[in-house]
């Protein structure tokens, strides 16, 4: 019921712009109303096998993810304390 709300424009306009710079192919198997995932590949993928290998000497540190955690911990706990105060509040 939605559909021409403003919210679903906008929701419309941000997947669109989200994909203009997909692009490759993709190989799936359908089976009884399954889809799997055979294999992709794209000329614009941001996988680098080098970079994201803890086997392959690079920059990137096991301890790294550590400090990445913690910072993205901290919106994520200010986010749900501020959600239960507003939960409280609509409570009483």
């Amino acid at each position: 019921g939605f559909w021409h709300s403003p919210e679903c424009e906008f929701l419309r306009h941000c997947i669109g712009r989200s994909q203009e710079a997909v692009a490759g192919t993709m190989r799936v198997s359908v089976f009884k109303g399954q889809v799997y995932v055979l294999g992709r590949e794209s000329p614009r993928s941001l996988y680098n096998e080098e970079l994201v290998s803890m086997d392959v000497q690079g920059d990137y540190e096991p301890a790294d993810a550590t400090g990445f955690i913690n910072i993205n911990s901290l919106r994520l706990k200010e986010y749900h304390r501020l959600q239960s105060k507003v939960t409280v509040k609509q409570d009483e």
